[in-house]
């Protein structure tokens, strides 16, 4: 049969398995994509998968696992394309849009180690592996005798380094692992008040063209306004402080409680741990406008007591 619909994601275990959750979820709404054929996934090889021998925030930061799709997406080639959302920009390019966010995952992070239970445990000297700069501002400003080291690579990638001893300690989030059927490796969470999750952490993201409203029509039966909510806040706030992937940044906002109050945690930090700064944001929301003023609220308070040159550029 004809192909209804066309997904294009990276090529990671990760990304794949996202993917197919999307599927199931389309197929369980839409009759007609449970047809052989009907659905066709377009892996899509992007920047950020080749460079693997520095840190992406030397490289360009945020845009190098969407570039190639989005491109992808304005050139027809596919009809919609499956992210990562920790992994999006704050502005889309001309044409695309989100109109669709799955349920969120867990958004913390777990510790694993050979050596130690926790990150609190961790011998003096310990080198823990992470390519994130809020991982690593995090763990140097709590644990400024321990060392970190560049790790990038997949999941299974990662966990194989520290069985080889390349580093003693990783970090990774809840959310990968479980999608990846690999959550029961988890001994250790992270809870926010130790580690804050990136912006949007565990949030997956479908982008499309803006003017296909034939697409736009089947992922809205998928789509999940509480996770809208709480990505529009977060992604507000790292909007406002438009810092480069030279900043550490992290924020989440908690699920609003029956009276539609809602708590965002922020955090900004330089990446050497010296000087983290967080702090808490209320607020009543119940629409989007009023998850987006949360999160520029909390930008604007934060940038005001910043000191002149604290975000890097």
């Amino acid at each position: 049969m004809k192909t209804i619909l066309k997904i294009g994601t990276r090529g990671s275990p990760l990304a794949l398995a996202q993917t197919d959750l999307l599927i199931g979820l389309l197929r369980a709404k839409h009759p007609n994509l449970r047809q052989d054929g009907a659905v066709e996934i377009v892996k899509i090889v992007t920047s950020g998968d080749r460079i693997q021998d520095r840190p992406l925030s030397e490289a360009g930061g945020k845009g190098l696992f969407t570039k190639e799709i989005e491109d992808a997406l304005l050139a027809g080639t596919i009809d919609c394309a499956v992210h990562s959302m920790k992994d999006m920009p704050t502005q889309l390019p001309t044409g695309l849009t989100i109109p669709c966010l799955l349920s969120r995952e867990d958004p913390r992070d777990a510790f694993f180690s050979l050596k130690a239970k926790t990150l609190d445990e961790l011998p003096p000297g310990s080198v823990v592996g992470t390519a994130s700069l809020r991982r690593q501002a995090i763990i140097l400003a709590r644990r400024p005798d321990l060392k970190t080291a560049l790790l990038r690579g997949n999941v299974g990638t990662r966990l194989k380094k520290l069985e080889e001893s390349v580093v003693d300690a990783t970090i990774l989030a809840v959310a990968g692992l479980k999608r990846l059927g690999q959550g029961h490796l988890v001994k250790h969470i992270l809870e926010p008040d130790v580690m804050l999750p990136a912006v949007a952490q565990g949030a997956i993201g479908i982008e499309v063209r803006k003017n296909d409203d034939r697409v736009n029509n089947l992922l809205s039966e998928v789509h999940c306004p509480m996770t809208e909510l709480r990505v529009t806040a977060e992604r507000a706030f790292l909007g406002v402080m438009d810092g480069s992937c030279k900043t550490p940044l992290a924020a989440l906002m908690s699920v609003p409680d029956s009276q539609r109050q809602a708590r965002l945690d922020v955090l900004v930090a330089r990446p050497d741990g010296s000087d983290v700064r967080k702090a808490s944001f209320t607020g009543t929301v119940s629409t989007l406008r009023d998850a987006q003023q949360l999160g520029e609220r909390a930008g604007q308070e934060i940038r005001t007591k910043l000191p002149r040159g604290y975000l890097a550029v």
